[in-house]
């Protein structure tokens, strides 16, 4: 599985102080099917949950932004 980052994914990461190695073990780990997905886990280290949202094509998973979700805001 490929991991590719968005630029507005790198930029949202550098702003709110997440790894790409963060992002990346945490979709290691899921078995995704083709489409877009929407990702909300806890990670130690973090006040909040991380919602990372995804778009995955045959081999390729694009990065399409990731940020920390404020209390309240969980789907």
């Amino acid at each position: 599985m490929v991991i590719q980052f968005s630029r507005h994914a790198r930029r949202r990461a550098r702003l709110y102080g997440i790894s790409e190695r963060t992002v990346s073990g945490l979709l290691e780990d899921l078995a995704l099917s083709h489409g877009k997905h929407e990702i909300i886990k806890a990670v130690r280290g973090f006040k909040y949950p991380l919602k990372i949202v995804v778009y995955v094509e045959s081999s390729t998973v694009t990065v399409i932004t990731s940020y920390p979700v404020r209390k309240g805001r969980k789907r």
